[in-house]
């Protein structure tokens, strides 16, 4: 008989004392663990977290195995894991109905349960009676199943479960828009049962999601049909909300020692080394002690000073827990760990010291992690006064499972029984190497043979859909609606995977389905929605983003394919051409560079070698799956009647059509592709332009009876004199406009009633012969408000054609002439909805940036803080937007470009916190108006019919902050459109100083007024000679709408000079943007909560942001920050605001002198009013008169608006005086005294 050899000793050292501290509180008959002796309750996180020593354990017998009873005690192990990640299955699939529910609603009611009891598996407390929604636990547990099934275990048995899994992985596939409770169960910090994102659930799911993508549950004996899917656009929403919050955790806390366990292991979910290094040095700064990490600041659990009679914690209360919060032990064990995956013999070596220090000692000699250490309650002061010198006593379980098994688990592999790729067979430690340089393959494929011919006459030779049979093309929608099909199962009543939109990693992958190759193209170019996608220029830039997001998120093998149809709607308006926007696109992809991405353009059948394939066979015939079964329910998007069109010309042979083809075909039927209205005539269209008062009808209307306005009878005669007769022009500019207090449908009602001797079938009869666009949206408008869009018109003797089915047909024609005034208002009739409008804004919100829609103040602006359904979005913007149609399809478009550049340039949204849709919209109207030299109404008309890829433009120009120029003029030669056209573009820096740059300088009307409707003679005025006068520019927008923002006077009178030139009301505008973004200086915030610790309360507008909120949150919270974007908020004009922030940065100066307070309540508008009371009797003095204007709403003059912030006459200058008048008797008395 063999000795036993030094190695095999300390391996069953591990063994006495993995049993003795773990596998002693495992249930014989479900395999799960009890977390201690006297909670006999099994925490699904605490569970999976206690078994790796055993895993590890297991695996270290089997390689270091001396005998073959090592050999049977590697199995015996392995078959606990087994069990106890069985026992949790079980525990899971006996709420099957909760994980259905859930991937709908994402409701905490929903949610699968926490903890289970121990002997049954069954719940053990209420849905509503502990915080059950962790999707990190769920997470945890698919991320080791994946590991452990990757590492040779077998834990997953029957197709069934195989199913659960799959829903499983829906069930967190949304984590970065769920708020749950976290780790520690409690929510937000003041323990109140208060959901909130949480960074560690994020990249616990992350991890989840890319470990079992693909995975075949039943290992090495598996097949197709136990494999798991994930789309990959799921895994890159979580990466980059991971990346926006950290290292912050949460919006309460602003660090936690818990993300540990997701920038090192078991997740490596953050792939950013900087990121990690960062996250860990604040753990270890902020929450680091002598025996362990605090969980998070001011985190009360078992401290002295909790009251253990009652859960939650008074908000003011959480101030007592700072500087005496509990130590965790558990936290070193990940450090450890952490160390030997970074190969740091150094931080190895450390933390085993400090750890093996704070053991406690039990029977037999055997070392256990206690939970945590407590100050004792006599040395509280003592541990106030100086934070880490008072000895701790150790408190609560003992051991503590999930430290003690984290600890065997550093130990091994440590000390070499256990190589780190044995505990991460799935590579995940490998998340933050470089990665390979990414190149898009992209093939163009034209629609038809006319389309392929049109590019070959301009030298590009591409293939049609038809040549590249029998591959084949379908829209990337068609996708979704197959994924739905994915994880049913009849047996445990789940419908599979809910109808979601799939981004552009989804679509740039190949599908194999039933043997053939398919592949879908992005949804940005599917045009039965939203109107984004009528406008070409706008589909090339979506192209251009959507190339640079694969360049930098791709993380599969294999090349990403992006296809790209050359449709019938990007040709010109004849048909006789490609659009030049979509050509020079293709020469720009033929380069090899588009936007910053590598390219390489090619025909499908190049690229074939080199994708990336996945295998769909969850939709073979053998699979048991019908696909026509059940097609209502949950498979079709919400917009099913709209028009499904795909691509479907002699794509294949028609006879030979299987299952699979009659159900995409199935999906793709029209149901509302005839045309019903007359064709139109050209030439009674060439001269004419679509006016804000026929694309803004419905609050045109409104706003007459908002004003007062009588609206007068006019006998039918034309439907333009009705229509004139109640509209009056929206004027988005002037802000202290009376909202619309009566709602959409009561003045509907009215004006039917106003309207109903109209003979409407004369209507319809005027309808056939019309054949100018305008004027039938205009008899369409008057029979949808008197008849309402369902009214059956019988035109032409068609049964059938509804007012609905007319406006559809009207909407297409109006995207082919680009008329987007009129396309935006027919799209808020027929209330379309963007398809990804809930995702953006979930993006948003994830990215902590809230969303506030409709006009200030409060409560007709509408705070969104949270994910909202779909419908119940749309509903709260059109109620936001006083139900303006316009204004309500806007804020939908806006959102979506919003998202767009917070996913593709998060830099731009950098210290803004609640982004204002409404105030956007002002601005964005205001700039027109100034730059156009216009009204109101006409810059409001103009900003209305802005093409997508222009409105997109001008916001771009207002986030970033650079300077721009906007100028009016007609079309170019190859367009037919009859909409004004305005280019915006970025002004150069030649001979402009860098003053001038910090701010954008002055927009100057490139041409004279345009009127509405002009000859053709008049369409070649001479464009191109700035206005250099800038009395002339803002006398025009003074007199246009004096109590509006823009009535600035720049009168000469007085003398008063000081060499603004053209860049008078340069920093007016400055204010103006930064204050309707709410952007504020970097450290704002925290700058604000030291002066809080100083003063009793800073007191903006009447409304006090009161000390206490520092005893409840910590500076760098967002929560914190939310509170006061939330006072400054409560200010309608931005720019004023912009002055408080200002006022208050000053203030700031005060906080770092070491004076214990500053006083009561400081007014911070009363600093501001001083300030520019000093302002104006300085520029008296020196000449100027009263004709300083001031603004009407806040008295503030508009030269002290548009002053640069440093300088003599700066606002710094009069803001700092006016401080120290404020604050003079609390400055001490032998310092300088104010000049």
């Amino acid at each position: 008989m063999r000795s036993r050899s030094n190695s095999g000793v300390r391996l069953d050292g591990y063994a006495r004392l993995v049993q003795q501290t773990i596998l002693c509180h495992q249930n014989p008959v479900t395999g799960l663990l009890s977390a201690s002796r006297e909670q006999k309750d099994a925490w699904v996180r605490d569970n999976i977290y206690s078994i790796l020593a055993v895993w590890g354990l297991g695996m270290a017998y089997r390689k270091n195995a001396d005998r073959d009873e090592d050999k049977a005690k590697a199995y015996e192990l392995e078959q606990n894991v087994v069990k106890l990640m069985r026992g949790l299955l079980q525990c899971m699939m006996r709420q099957v109905e909760k994980v259905e529910r859930f991937k709908h609603t994402q409701s905490t009611k929903d949610s699968l349960h926490a903890k289970y009891d121990t002997a049954t598996c069954g719940t053990v407390v209420g849905d509503d009676q502990w915080g059950h929604l962790q999707v990190d636990a769920i997470s945890l547990f698919l991320l080791f199943l994946a590991q452990m099934t990757a590492s040779g275990l077998h834990i997953i048995f029957t197709f069934d479960e195989v199913a659960f899994i799959q829903n499983l992985v829906f069930y967190i596939e949304a984590a970065y828009k769920v708020a749950d409770y976290g780790m520690w169960e409690r929510g937000d910090k003041t323990n109140q049962g208060i959901p909130e994102l949480n960074a560690s659930s994020v990249g616990m799911a992350k991890a989840a999601l890319e470990a079992i993508d693909e995975l075949d549950l039943f290992g090495a004996y598996g097949g197709h049909k136990s494999v798991i899917h994930v789309l990959p656009d799921e895994v890159e929403h979580c990466q980059s909300i991971l990346f926006s919050m950290l290292p912050r955790a949460s919006t309460s806390k602003e660090i936690d020692a818990g993300l540990l366990s997701i920038i090192s292991f078991p997740a490596f979910a953050v792939e950013d080394m900087n990121l990690v290094n960062v996250t860990k040095s604040e753990i270890i700064s902020k929450l680091q002690g002598r025996y362990g990490c605090c969980r998070f600041l001011r985190d009360g659990y078992k401290t002295p000073r909790e009251d253990p009679s009652r859960l939650h914690y008074d908000p003011a209360e959480l101030k007592l827990f700072e500087n005496i919060e509990c130590e965790w032990p558990v936290f070193w064990t990940y450090f450890i760990i952490d160390g030997v995956f970074n190969e740091d013999a150094i931080q190895v070596q450390e933390y085993r010291e400090a750890l093996e220090g704070i053991l406690i000692r039990g029977k037999d000699g055997i070392h256990l992690v206690p939970e945590l250490y407590a100050v004792p309650p006599d040395k509280v002061d003592e541990e106030y006064k100086n934070p880490h010198t008072v000895d701790r006593v150790p408190l609560g379980k003992l051991p503590h499972l999930w430290g003690q098994s984290l600890y065997i688990l550093g130990s091994l592999l440590a000390e070499g029984f256990l190589a780190v790729g044995e505990i991460d067979p799935l590579n995940r430690r490998f998340s933050t190497s470089v990665k390979p340089d990414v190149v898009v393959q992209v093939t163009v494929l034209a629609e038809n043979s006319h389309i392929k011919e049109l590019l070959r006459k301009h030298g590009i030779n591409v293939q049609s859909i038809a040549d590249i049979h029998p591959i084949r093309v379908q829209p990337g929608r068609i996708l979704s609606h197959l994924y739905a099909k994915l994880g049913r199962n009849k047996n445990m009543k789940l419908s599979g995977r809910p109808y979601r939109h799939i981004g552009v990693l989804g679509t740039s992958k190949l599908y194999i389905i039933r043997d053939q190759i398919f592949t879908f193209t992005p949804q940005f170019t599917d045009q039965h929605h939203f109107y984004l996608a009528l406008d070409n220029e706008m589909i090339v830039e979506m192209l251009r983003i959507e190339l640079a997001y694969l360049c930098t998120c791709w993380r599969m093998t294999g090349r990403p394919t992006l296809t790209f149809p050359v449709t019938h709607t990007m040709l010109t308006n004849d048909g006789s051409d490609i659009h030049p926007a979509v050509l020079s696109t293709i020469r720009k992809l033929e380069d090899g560079y588009f936007g910053g991405a590598r390219v390489k353009l090619g025909n499908l059948s190049e690229f074939l070698t080199t994708s990336f394939y996945t295998y769909l066979t969850f939709l073979d015939p053998d699979c048991g799956e019908k696909l026509f079964e059940n097609t209502s329910e949950g498979s079709f998007s919400p917009d099913s009647d709209s028009d499904l069109g795909g691509y479907l010309e002699e794509s294949y042979n028609r006879e030979s059509e299987d299952e699979l083809d009659q159900y995409i075909n199935h999906l793709l039927q029209s149901t509302s592709s005839r045309c019903y209205l007359p064709p139109l005539c050209k030439k009674s269209e060439d001269h004419q332009v679509f006016s804000a008062t026929h694309s803004t009808q419905d609050i045109l209307s409104l706003m007459a009876k908002a004003k007062g306005l009588e609206i007068p009878f006019v006998p039918m005669t034309s439907p333009t004199k009705v229509l004139s007769a109640h509209r009056k022009s929206l004027n988005l500019v002037d802000s202290s406009q009376p909202l619309l207090k009566k709602g959409f449908d009561g003045d509907f009602q009215r004006l039917r009633g106003d309207y109903s001797d109209m003979d409407c079938e004369n209507l319809v009869e005027q309808l056939k012969d019309c054949s100018n666009l305008q004027n039938q949206a205009d008899i369409l408008y008057i029979l949808y408000i008197i008849k309402g869009p369902n009214w059956d018109t019988n035109l032409s003797g068609q049964h059938g054609v509804t007012v609905h089915n007319l406006l559809s047909d009207l909407y297409g024609k109006a995207g082919l002439n680009q008329e987007w005034g009129l396309i935006r208002y027919i799209s808020g009739l027929l209330r379309k909805k963007v398809e990804v409008l809930s995702e953006a804004c979930t993006d948003l919100l994830s990215h902590q940036k809230q969303i506030t829609v409709g006009l200030p103040p409060e409560p007709r602006e509408k705070t969104i803080s949270a994910p909202l359904p779909p419908e119940e979005l749309t509903k709260l913007i059109y109620e936001a937007s006083g139900q303006d149609i316009s204004i309500a399809v806007l804020t939908q478009e806006i959102v979506v470009y919003l998202a767009m550049y917070v996913r593709a340039q998060p830099s731009l949204f950098v210290e803004m916190l609640r982004l204002r849709i409404g105030l956007i919209i002002q601005v964005m109207a205001t700039e027109l108006a100034r730059s156009l030299n216009c009204s109101g109404e006409e810059a409001s008309e103009s900003l209305m019919n802005l093409s997508p890829f222009d409105m997109k433009n001008l916001l771009h120009h207002i986030l970033s902050g650079k300077e721009f120029g906007v100028e009016r003029s007609v079309h170019p030669i190859h367009s037919s459109t009859s909409s004004p056209a305005i280019s915006i573009h970025e002004i150069g820096h030649t001979g402009v100083t860098k003053t001038d740059r910090s701010g954008i300088t002055r927009l100057r009307s490139e041409m004279k007024q345009m009127t509405r409707r002009f000859s053709a003679d008049e369409q070649f005025f001479s464009v191109g000679h700035p206005v250099s006068s800038s009395v002339h520019s803002s006398k025009s927008a003074r007199s246009s709408t004096p109590t509006s923002p823009t009535g600035t006077s720049s009168s000469d009178s007085g003398g008063y000079h000081i060499g603004w030139g053209e860049r008078q009301g340069q920093w007016l505008r400055r204010r103006r943007l930064d204050g309707a973004i709410n952007r504020v200086p970097v450290g704002f915030y925290e700058k604000v909560w030291k002066i809080l610790q100083k003063c009793h309360g800073l007191s903006i507008d009447g409304y006090v942001l009161p000390s206490s909120t520092t005893r409840e949150m910590t500076p760098h919270e967002i929560k914190f920050a939310v509170h006061v974007e939330s006072v400054l908020n409560r200010v309608p004009q931005p720019e004023y605001r912009q002055l408080l922030v200002e006022a208050i940065m000053v203030l700031t100066l005060l906080s770092d002198t070491e004076m214990d307070s500053i006083g009561g309540i400081i007014h911070v508008d009363q600093i501001v009013q001083m300030a520019n009371q000093l302002f104006l009797q300085e520029q008296v003095s020196i000449g100027a008169t009263d004709t300083l204007e001031k603004d009407q709403a806040t008295g503030i003059c508009h030269y002290f608006y548009d002053s640069a912030p440093s300088g003599a006459y700066g606002t710094m200058t009069y803001l700092t005086k006016a401080v120290a008048s404020h604050m003079q008797e609390l400055l001490p008395s032998s310092g300088c005294q104010m000049q």
